[in-house]
């Protein structure tokens, strides 16, 4: 694989991640969260087009299938999470941590495992 896929990959990475655990430790969504997913989310969708352009599209297996839904999922939290911002409910923002946290866990399926199925192959 191309080593740039893979540097903007785990970009992705690092800034979902940073994102999500530091939401959740500072027990509220704000803001430059939606920013951290919003970064994380650009260069996933960036690092998988380059990845499919080098392997010639979409791979029906389990990483290009959780790979699509994270990539979903990634979108509809964003979406959602700028939701919960703009209508300002505090019962939304304080417990958004949970969704994130689901979201952030399917993402890491497609991120892992080519590396597990790797070492198990």
């Amino acid at each position: 694989m191309d080593s740039s896929a893979s540097i903007i990959i785990t970009a992705a990475l690092v800034f979902y991640t940073v994102g999500v655990w530091s939401e959740r430790i500072q027990g509220g969504l704000k803001p430059w969260h939606l920013a951290f997913f919003v970064l994380g989310l650009i260069c996933d969708t960036l690092g998988t087009g380059m990845m499919f352009d080098f392997v010639g599209g979409m791979q029906f297996d389990v990483h290009g299938i959780s790979g699509l839904l994270a990539i979903l999922l990634m979108f509809v939290h964003a979406v959602w999470a700028l939701v919960v911002l703009i209508r300002k409910n505090e019962n939304a923002i304080q417990n958004f941590h949970k969704f994130s946290l689901f979201v952030w866990i399917i993402w890491l399926i497609p991120y892992f495992s080519p590396m597990v199925f790797q070492m198990a192959g």
